[in-house]
């Protein structure tokens, strides 16, 4: 399929060698493609975009790929992926990348997946991927670096420890203060701890999410932020990655203007298709409903109070 579309924008080029091509979005990656003859479908928009790897979707995300963005376990097809493979399309985020990839006129057989740890993936410089896609939120000072897409999942963070730690008895942020809290650092979760929360307590920062969730099922750290998925997830009680985990509360990041998006190497045109999908996917409801399948309805944790 993609290579079809890319032959007829081909041809479309030859008879208007005039015509405008899409240009970046502003800081929240609105699409910025303009004139008459800027595509307003996702597939058209692609076949015009120069790809890292011609003719394939290259689509980066870390690894180990985490619940509930991605399921399905490790495959044989793929051993490099280790305790989930994103060929799967099972979890949200695959879920989101595959339907985008499909709307942008990529076969499944065209998508293929590659690790970008997550601190290239809002660093500058080129990239060895086309997009990626792994809870990366949003900030000012990480678009200046790269692009981001619109958002396809507006996000608020939230707390996690474990039964019999006094902090689950908190109700407000202020209460949170005495203790040590702890996330993966370089992470808007990082930034919430030192400048919402403010411990009086250094916080703890991990390389690694892994390494924050052994901390706290060590008892080195008292309570862990993560985005509310991530949250609800560890703390499943028939999952047991935080062991006898509790959401103790979640904070409305999501009203500050938090989301996460999709990220580009800096001036890269296919920022525009896949906002174009974005758009059709919100307009017509496939968005929510990958997002019920996949962050409402498999989790087991009770409502989660707010905690302001």
């Amino acid at each position: 399929m993609r290579r079809i579309l890319a032959v007829l924008a081909v041809a479309g080029l030859a008879l208007t060698a005039c015509a405008e091509e899409p240009t970046v979005g502003g800081p929240t990656g609105a699409t910025g493609a303009t004139g008459p003859t800027a595509p307003t479908d996702p597939a058209a928009c692609a076949a015009r975009v120069e790809l890292v790897n011609p003719g394939v979707l290259t689509i980066g995300t870390d690894n180990p790929a985490y619940p509930p963005y991605f399921a399905g376990g490790e495959t044989k097809e793929h051993p490099e992926w280790k305790f989930n493979d994103p060929y799967t399309g099972k979890g949200f985020e695959a879920a989101v990348a595959y339907e985008v990839a499909e709307r942008m006129g990529f076969d499944r057989e065209e998508v293929e997946w590659t690790v970008a740890p997550f601190d290239q993936t809002y660093a500058p410089g080129p990239k060895a991927w086309d997009f990626a896609i792994e809870q990366i939120s949003y900030s000012g000072k990480r678009d200046r670096a790269v692009d981001f897409s619109e958002s396809y999942y507006d996000v608020n963070q939230a707390l996690v420890s474990v039964k019999g730690n006094p902090i689950t008895e908190a109700t407000s942020i202020a209460d949170l203060r005495p203790y040590r809290i702890a996330t993966q650092i370089g992470t808007t979760s990082y930034d919430f701890i030192v400048e919402v929360i403010q411990p009086e307590v250094e916080p703890g920062a991990y390389n690694k999410l892994s390494d924050s969730v052994a901390a706290l099922n060590a008892g080195q750290v008292d309570a862990i932020v993560v985005d509310l998925p991530t949250a609800l997830y560890l703390a499943d009680p028939f999952v047991q990655e935080v062991k006898d985990g509790v959401v103790v509360g979640q904070f409305e990041t999501a009203a500050a203007g938090e989301y996460f998006g999709m990220t580009f190497e800096e001036g890269n045109p296919l920022r525009d298709c896949v906002n174009l999908a974005l758009e059709q996917m919100k307009a017509d409801g496939t968005l929510e409903a990958i997002r019920t399948e996949w962050l409402s309805e498999k989790t087991n944790v009770g409502e989660v109070p707010i905690l302001r």
